[in-house]
């Protein structure tokens, strides 16, 4: 029975020191306890049956406790159960307090469960970002084209970093002023001149707002002189005028032709008419003779009066007398 009592003592040992050390987490206890750490035995147990890791809590725990900051094991495990980062969390708040930053553990575990990262966040309220806009291009009101380009100096707003807007928003309200600053000018030499009046009028107007971030400084980079809009609007808009100019006096010339050729036609149903008529007088004139309606006597004074007439207009229109024909060139 000796050495099956040996063997058995040893294997109870070897338990006993795995449950100790797997289930019940002494070591970290006892670094907790020479730490300053207030946290029970059962506290570590409960969190292995929880699924939480010991080390990761009572790790926080000490660092928090050592930057003077009060956190208990039941926060942190919540904050871990939840998704969140405790370590970046942790790291915040001591960033925080050593900057002097109001930073409560429930805003930063806030913070932290929206997804944005809290630790950049402190880091960016004390050292504030510098954010560059796109090339804006703007028109002053005499037609000229500015484009500029600007730097924004931003820091961070704890207190708006949760639903904030990020810095997407503040370059598109930055871009916005500049375009309004430059079309309210009213000749492009003022914004060359004095390139702070679009920094100034843009940082008047709280662009910051419902972001989460501070607007510091908007400095301008550069400024250049485009094209001159107002002159090409006004060439295409001389350009519209003329061509409406034509097409309408191109109808005006359509409608003239069309009356033109209208009228001719008339003229010749007329002359066609005429002719028809003058052809049907020698008949009338025979009917009229052979009826005795007519007289001989009567005719020849017609005649007499149609020659008369004809003398008469050769003698007002001597190029145009109808019995004599035109004399051909050189005769």
């Amino acid at each position: 029975m000796g050495p099956f009592l040996i063997v058995f003592t040893v294997a109870a040992v070897i338990t006993v020191m795995v449950i100790f050390s797997v289930v019940i987490p002494i070591p970290l206890w006892i670094a907790a306890v020479f730490s300053g750490v207030k946290i029970s035995l059962f506290s570590l147990v409960g969190m292995r049956l929880r699924r939480v890791p010991p080390q990761v809590i009572l790790s926080a725990m000490i660092q928090s406790k050592k930057a003077g900051l009060d956190i208990s094991s039941n926060d942190l495990e919540a904050h871990y159960l939840a998704g969140g980062d405790v370590f970046r969390v942790i790291y915040a708040l001591v960033a925080a307090d050593k900057a002097g930053i109001p930073l409560s553990f429930q805003r930063g575990t806030a913070i932290d469960l929206a997804g944005r990262n809290v630790l950049e966040a402190v880091k960016m309220s004390v050292n504030p970002k510098v954010i560059q806009t796109p090339l804006v291009t703007g028109v002053a009101k005499n037609g000229i084209q500015l484009t500029a380009i600007a730097r924004v100096t931003i820091r961070t707003n704890l207190d708006r970093l949760v639903g904030g807007a990020g810095e997407e928003t503040i370059l598109a309200r930055v871009g916005e002023g500049i375009v309004t600053t430059i079309g309210s000018a009213a000749d492009h030499k003022q914004v060359l001149e004095k390139p702070d009046l679009i920094s100034k009028t843009v940082l008047a107007k709280s662009l910051d707002a419902g972001t989460a971030f501070e607007i510091l400084s908007i400095d301008i980079a550069d400024v250049d002189v485009g094209i001159n809009i107002g002159a090409q609007l006004q060439t295409a808009q001389a350009n519209a005028d003329k061509d409406i100019a034509q097409a309408k006096a191109e109808e005006r010339r359509a409608m003239a032709v069309a009356l033109e050729q209208e009228m001719k036609a008339s003229i010749t149903q007329m002359q066609a008419k005429l002719v028809d008529a003058e052809a049907e007088i020698p008949m009338a004139i025979a009917e009229a003779l052979s009826s005795g309606r007519l007289g001989i006597m009567d005719y020849y004074k017609m005649k007499n009066i149609m020659s008369d007439t004809d003398m008469r207009k050769s003698i007002a229109a001597p190029n145009e007398r109808p019995y004599e024909k035109p004399l051909k060139p050189g005769k």
